[in-house]
């Protein structure tokens, strides 16, 4: 067999190997129970009596392969159970912050459980139950540090603030999204601001620090959430 046949074969093999393990690593996403057994037991003691809704934010491993998922879980009785399919998702460049940790423009993703907020988009409307704002061309999210309308939501003509995010962007990031009310109650001054779950760039890309998944989903998601009840999101639990 000569030099060339060798390197053919190993390369077959190679794809073949790598093939085999993308099926059982596709194969290998949580389900509903195994995502209530490591995760959200743990969680539950943190997650209030009256909430029957969380958005669980998840980095999921097999072998050398990550992916990033978010389940929406809802609470019937006392039993949590997947409202829709697992999704996609994209976090921080950075990865995840741990709990306290996050800082501003370290592109983390703050780890931790916290309220859903209002929703937002271009549109003057969007089909969900959840409060909505539309942005318009003079809205800012402040993440000026120094500012006193630190991790706010301004009118331009309000603010004197020397860095700012445009809520109503030149793409379609913003197009739908919801306020993850992370460093909002009390507000410390630079430890990250502007953490939204918004529409992601591409299915390859990451963020500033937010979570963000398709358009297809986060419609979705707007289209069930309630905030009857009281709708948090998990980031990164810790594992049992």
């Amino acid at each position: 067999m000569n030099k060339r046949n060798v390197i053919g074969i190993t390369i077959r093999f190679a794809v073949i190997t790598l093939a085999v393990l993308s099926l059982l690593a596709c194969a290998s996403y949580p389900s509903a129970s195994k995502v209530k057994t490591a995760s959200l037991l743990l969680a539950d003691k943190n997650v209030a009596s009256d909430t029957s809704q969380v958005l669980l934010v998840m980095d999921d491993r097999f072998l050398f392969f990550n992916f990033r998922k978010v389940y929406a879980l809802e609470k019937s009785d006392v039993t949590w159970r997947q409202a829709m399919a697992p999704m996609d998702a994209a976090i921080g460049r950075n990865g995840f912050a741990k709990v306290g940790e996050k800082r501003e423009g370290d592109g983390r993703t703050p780890s931790g459980l916290y309220r859903l907020g209002t929703a937002f988009g271009y549109a003057e409307s969007a089909v969900t139950k959840m409060p909505y704002r539309q942005a318009l061309a003079d809205d800012l999210w402040i993440d000026d540090p120094n500012a006193p309308d630190y991790n706010r939501w301004v009118k331009q003509s309000q603010t004197g603030a020397l860095s700012y995010e445009k809520m109503r962007r030149d793409d379609d990031l913003y197009k739908y999204g919801i306020v993850i009310e992370y460093n909002t109650d009390p507000v410390i001054k630079g430890y990250g601001s502007a953490i939204f779950f918004h529409i992601w760039a591409t299915t390859k890309s990451a963020t500033a620090g937010c979570v963000a998944v398709s358009e297809e989903d986060i419609l979705n998601i707007l289209a069930w959430l309630n905030p009857a009840a009281n709708p948090i999101i998990l980031i990164n639990p810790d594992p049992l």
